[in-house]
Order: structure tokens, then C-alpha cells, then sequence
């Protein structure tokens, strides 16, 4: 007859300093442009590769605006409220994104390949223009 004998392991997770509850509630998201001002940007792919045009949101996310094949344009809806300067995108469900950085890059290498667009919070809202160019295996637009 054989015996089988087993170990149980146990551990337990120190937590340096007090710890915090963690209270998990229901946020509301805005939704739709009402206060907004429209603030469209055109990318303009001077380059014989597709570019993707990216912004971070949250901190952590980045959501893809637009892209263009070269000699191509992208149009890139964004939302300015001007009671903050905030910049926003809007998803599929309208809900408002900040955008707290916009960049373009060549497609499948969008982050390491990026041009960063400027994003003045304080300038007056209005229809903005770019051209990206190659340079350096890197997307340059200004």
C-alpha cells in the first residue's frame, strides 16, 4: 500500500504603513458635447507608409483617433471644454474622454515611431491643420 502525503503551503501578504479599504462606487461619465466646442484636427500623411494617430487617456489607456495611408488625410474629432481647456474624444457611446496626450506614428510601431502633438489647453478653441513627414525612420509633424 503507498501512502501519499500532502503539504499544504500557507502564506499571508504583509502590508507595509495602515491599510485602506478600497470602496468601489459608480462614477458618472459625461456623455455627449453639450458645453463642448469642436475642435477638428487634419493630419496630413506626407510619408509612403500609414501612420496611426493615438491619444493617451487616463494616464494608463491610450484609444486610436485616426489614420491615414500615405498621401492621405486623417480627421481627428476632438472636443474642447472651455471651462477647463480640457480636450476630449468621444467613444462609440459618446461618453467624453480626456485626452492628456495626442501623438501620430507609423502603423504597428505608433509609440516608439510617435510625433507628439500639442495640445495648448490655453489657446483660444479652433480648426487645426499638421503635415507628417518621415525623418529618421521617425514621424516628424508640425
Amino acid at each position: 500500500m503507498r501512502s501519499i502525503v500532502v503539504f499544504a503551503i500557507g502564506f499571508s501578504l504583509a502590508v507595509a504603513g495602515p491599510a485602506a479599504a478600497v470602496e468601489l462606487r459608480p462614477i458618472e461619465v459625461r456623455k455627449g458635447t453639450d458645453g463642448l466646442v469642436p475642435v477638428p484636427l487634419k493630419v496630413s500623411n506626407a510619408t509612403s507608409r500609414p501612420i496611426v494617430c493615438m491619444a493617451e487617456i487616463a494616464h494608463w489607456y491610450s484609444a486610436e483617433l485616426g489614420r491615414a495611408i500615405a498621401g492621405a488625410d486623417a480627421a481627428i474629432g476632438l472636443w474642447r471644454d472651455p471651462s477647463d481647456g480640457a480636450f476630449v474624444a468621444l467613444n462609440d457611446s459618446e461618453e467624453n474622454l480626456p485626452v492628456e496626450r495626442l501623438w501620430c506614428g507609423f502603423e504597428g510601431r505608433s509609440y516608439e515611431t510617435r510625433s507628439e502633438l500639442m495640445l495648448d489647453r490655453g489657446a483660444p478653441s479652433a480648426a487645426r491643420s499638421v503635415v507628417c513627414r518621415e525623418s529618421q525612420d521617425r514621424l516628424v509633424c508640425g
